[in-house]
C-alpha cells in the first residue's frame, strides 16, 4: 500500500490549491479526482458560466450601440458562442493539466501523484479508490475532503437535463431556446436570466417567491438589477409559488400560485431549476468514522472535522460556497496541518462578484446584515454619474456604497459596487476590512484617472467631510446618512 503525507479527495479549486500548498512544505501528496481536473471551478460552474456571461455582454453591447455602427441587431450564432466558451475552458484545462504533468519534473521529486477514480475513506488513514483497473488502497497521515457540491434537485420536478435542466445540464443545449423559465431568483438564477436575456434570442421567465429577487441584497442594489432584467424583457413572477411543472410534447408547462390565491399556467420551451447547491459527499466515507455533519454539510472547526486528522474544505462544508473561499480554505488546511498559519482564517473581507446587468461586487457586510447585527453605522453612496470613467464609457448606471462604523475611526464594515468595472473596485477596501483600518488612507491615496475606483476615493472623502463634489448640492447623486436604531438621519461630517 502506497503511503502519503496527505491524501486530498477532489481536484477542484479547493483540492488543487491544497495540493499545491502541500508542495511548499515538501510533503508527499495524493490528489484524487473521480471526474475532471478543475471541478466545478471550470465545468458548468465559474469559468464556464462567466464566459457565457462575457459573450452575452458583448452581444448586448452590439445591440445597444448598433445605431452608431450602422448595423442592425445581430443574429447570435449559438454554435460559435458555445465553441468560444469551450475554447476558454480548454485553455484553462490545458494549463492545469500541463502544470500537473510537469510539477514533479520541475521540483525534482515525486511529490504529487494524481489518481483518477472514486475515493472512499474507510478509516482514519486509509482511502479506497475505484479505478478502471480495479480497487486501489492508499494510506495517508492526513486526509482532506474537497469534493465540492452539486445542484440541488427537487423530487417533484421532471429534471432530465434535456428539457428541464440544472446548471450542470445546460451544456446539453443545442441552440438558444425561444423561451425558458428559471426557478430560483438567487445569484445563479439571476446570472442565467442575465445571460439568456442579453443574447436577445430567448424570452426569460424568472420565478421569485418573494417581493424581489436576490433577497439577501440591499434594496437599492436589487432595484437596479430588476430594472435592467425587465428592460431586457424578462418576466419576473413575484410573490409566486411553483405548484406544478411537467413536460408535454417537448414543452414545459408550469403552474404558479400567487400570494392572493390566484393561479396561472405558462408554456415555455425549456426550464432551469436553480434552487441552490448541496454538498457532494454521498459514499465518500464510512459513517462509522464519526465525522459530524448537519443539514448544510460537514461541520468543521477552521477546516478540521470532528476526526482530528481529517479536514474538509470548499463547498462540502457549511461555509461560503465560492471558488476563492475554497482555495483559501484548502491552503489554510495544509498550513494548519504542516505549519503554523500566519493569520486566522477569516471570512469578513471576502470579495464577491455577481455577474448580472450590471455586475455587482461586494465585500464585507451590506446594510441588511449590519442592521440584523444591531449595528449603528454611517453609509455614503456615490452615483456613477459622478465618475469620469463611467461617463466616458457612456454608461453611468450604477453606484458605489460604503458602510463604516459610527465613530471617528470610520472602520470599514462593507461595500457594494453596482455598475461596469465593479469587480475592479473592491480589493483595496477588502484590505482595509482585514486590517481593521478606517478610510483615511484610501482617501489620500492617488488613484489612476480616469477610473471607477476614483469613486471609492470620493466616498471616503465624503465620510471625512472633504469631498470635491458636495453632497449638499448633488443630493440625487451623493448621499451621506447615519443608521441608528430609530432609522436613518442625515450625516454631516465636521
Amino acid at each position: 500500500m502506497k503511503k502519503f503525507d496527505v491524501a486530498i479527495i477532489g481536484a477542484g479549486p479547493a483540492g488543487y490549491a491544497a495540493a499545491m500548498r502541500a508542495m511548499d512544505f515538501h510533503k508527499k501528496v495524493a490528489l484524487i479526482e473521480k471526474n475532471k481536473l478543475g471541478g466545478a471551478g471550470l465545468y458548468n460552474g465559474a469559468l464556464w458560466s462567466k464566459t457565457w456571461w462575457e459573450m452575452s455582454c458583448e452581444s448586448a453591447s452590439l445591440r445597444k450601440h448598433g445605431r452608431s455602427l450602422h448595423t442592425l441587431a445581430p443574429d447570435v450564432n449559438f454554435e460559435y458562442v458555445r465553441d468560444e466558451v469551450e475554447k476558454a475552458m480548454q485553455l484553462r484545462v490545458s494549463m492545469l493539466d500541463h502544470h500537473m504533468r510537469n510539477i514533479n519534473l520541475n521540483s525534482g521529486e515525486e511529490m504529487i501523484e494524481y489518481l483518477h477514480g472514486a475515493a472512499r475513506v474507510v478509516d482514519r488513514h486509509t482511502v479506497e479508490i475505484s479505478t478502471k483497473k480495479g480497487i486501489e488502497k492508499i494510506s495517508a497521515d492526513y486526509i482532506i475532503l474537497a469534493t465540492g457540491s452539486v445542484p440541488r434537485k427537487l423530487p417533484n420536478l421532471p429534471i432530465d437535463e434535456e428539457t428541464v435542466f440544472t446548471s450542470d445540464g445546460l451544456a446539453n443545449l443545442k441552440k438558444f431556446p425561444k423561451s425558458i423559465v428559471i426557478m430560483g431568483a438567487g445569484v445563479i438564477g439571476c446570472e442565467f436570466a442575465t445571460i439568456f436575456s442579453n443574447f436577445g434570442a430567448t424570452k426569460v421567465h424568472l420565478i421569485d417567491k418573494g417581493e424581489r429577487i436576490l433577497p439577501f441584497e440591499d434594496e437599492d442594489v436589487v432595484r437596479v438589477i430588476e430594472r435592467n432584467l425587465e428592460k431586457n424583457k424578462v418576466l419576473i413572477h413575484r410573490n409566486s409559488r411553483l405548484i406544478d411543472m411537467k413536460v408535454e410534447e417537448g414543452e414545459v408547462l408550469y403552474t404558479l400560485e400567487y400570494d392572493d390565491g390566484g393561479k396561472e399556467i405558462f408554456h415555455v420551451e425549456k426550464a432551469l431549476v436553480s434552487v441552490g447547491r448541496v454538498p457532494s459527499y454521498e459514499g465518500l466515507f464510512d459513517p462509522a468514522l464519526g465525522i459530524e455533519m448537519d443539514a448544510r454539510g460537514i461541520i468543521d472547526d477552521m477546516t478540521r472535522t470532528s476526526v482530528g486528522n481529517i479536514y474538509a474544505v470548499g463547498d462540502i462544508t457549511a461555509d461560503i460556497s465560492l471558488v476563492n473561499v475554497g482555495e483559501l480554505e484548502g491552503r489554510y488546511a495544509i498550513e494548519r496541518i504542516f505549519g503554523q498559519p500566519r493569520r486566522e482564517l477569516i471570512y469578513e473581507n471576502i470579495s464577491t462578484i455577481m455577474f448580472l446587468s450590471p455586475e455587482v461586487a461586494g465585500v464585507g457586510m451590506n446594510e441588511q446584515q449590519a442592521q440584523a447585527k444591531g449595528l449603528e453605522y454611517k453609509v455614503v453612496s456615490l452615483d456613477y454619474s459622478c465618475i469620469s470613467r463611467a461617463i466616458a464609457m457612456r454608461n453611468t448606471e450604477g453606484f458605489i456604497k460604503i458602510l463604516v462604523t459610527n465613530d471617528e475611526e470610520h472602520r470599514v464594515l462593507g461595500m457594494r459596487v453596482v455598475g461596469q468595472h465593479a469587480s475592479s473596485a473592491i480589493q483595496a477596501v477588502a484590505l482595509l476590512i482585514s486590517t481593521g483600518k478606517g478610510v483615511r488612507e484610501l482617501a489620500e491615496l492617488i488613484h489612476p484617472h480616469p477610473s471607477i475606483i476614483e469613486g471609492i476615493q470620493e466616498c471616503c472623502r465624503m465620510l471625512l467631510g472633504n469631498s470635491i463634489m458636495k453632497p449638499s448640492v448633488l443630493r440625487s447623486a451623493m448621499t451621506c446618512r447615519t443608521y441608528q436604531k430609530d432609522g436613518y438621519v442625515d450625516y454631516r461630517p465636521n
